[in-house]
């Protein structure tokens, strides 16, 4: 219990660019991430944002520009809209739109016969998994983040939608900062950068090409969910 939960670990991303966090269970991954928008501050070490300290920005002003995305998706009882005004009262249809068709959750919308306007009951309990997840992610993206964090949050979704909502992200004018926390290695494979987390250390760090070869555990955990023959090719 005394001793740190994360260690060694160093990186620099850009806004636009896509970093995974990938690891097993008890890794670090949500201790990685939390420290973001400062659930908790760094005992040692610092994260930095344009050349600044984190620690010297307002927790509130911080957190506007970050949108994190949990594994479990909430969602309130009321209208779609008013969910997706949750992110952001002052978010106008259009904008509310254009973030469901990232998240690919127009078809959720559009299934329902009141639009935006549909009903959603308390826990969104009259949608699947999928939807839920999908209605929580385009909420985060209501909010035009800079930073956009998905904690394990693709793991509800069919490994389709999972990529098409991955390259409508990347496809998105100015796009934010992604982290994305999985434990599925097809999630996090086109990822510009990849951190490989193994009992709070970064046993790996960098594109999936060069984890294959350098990182043991990468490649372990990338074997076991793909076919060998996949593997080969």
């Amino acid at each position: 219990a005394g001793d740190n939960s994360l260690c060694d670990i160093s990186f620099e991303a850009k806004r636009g660019q896509t970093v995974g966090i990938i690891g097993g269970t008890g890794s670090g991954k949500s201790t990685f991430i939390n420290l973001i928008p400062r659930f908790y501050d760094c005992t040692n070490g610092k994260i930095y944002v344009n050349d600044c300290s984190i620690d010297s920005f307002d927790i509130e002003q911080l957190r506007k520009h970050i949108s994190v995305v949990p594994q479990r998706a909430v969602l309130v009882s009321g209208s779609i809209r008013d969910n997706m005004l949750w992110g952001k009262s002052d978010a106008a249809d259009e904008q509310i739109y254009d973030a469901l068709r990232v998240a690919q959750a127009l078809d959720v919308v559009e299934a329902k016969g009141s639009g935006l306007d549909s009903v959603i009951t308390a826990g969104g309990k009259n949608l699947s998994g999928g939807q839920r997840q999908r209605l929580t992610i385009a909420r985060a993206l209501t909010r035009c983040p800079d930073v956009l964090i998905l904690d394990d949050s693709l793991s509800a979704l069919d490994y389709a939608t999972d990529r098409r909502l991955r390259t409508a992200l990347s496809e998105i004018d100015n796009p934010p900062l992604t982290f994305i926390v999985a434990q599925r290695a097809s999630s996090v494979i086109n990822s510009d950068l990849i951190i490989v987390l193994d009992e709070g250390r970064a046993v790996g760090i960098g594109s999936h090409e060069q984890l294959i070869d350098s990182c043991d555990i990468y490649k372990e955990i990338y074997q076991s969910q793909f076919e060998k023959s996949e593997v080969a090719e």
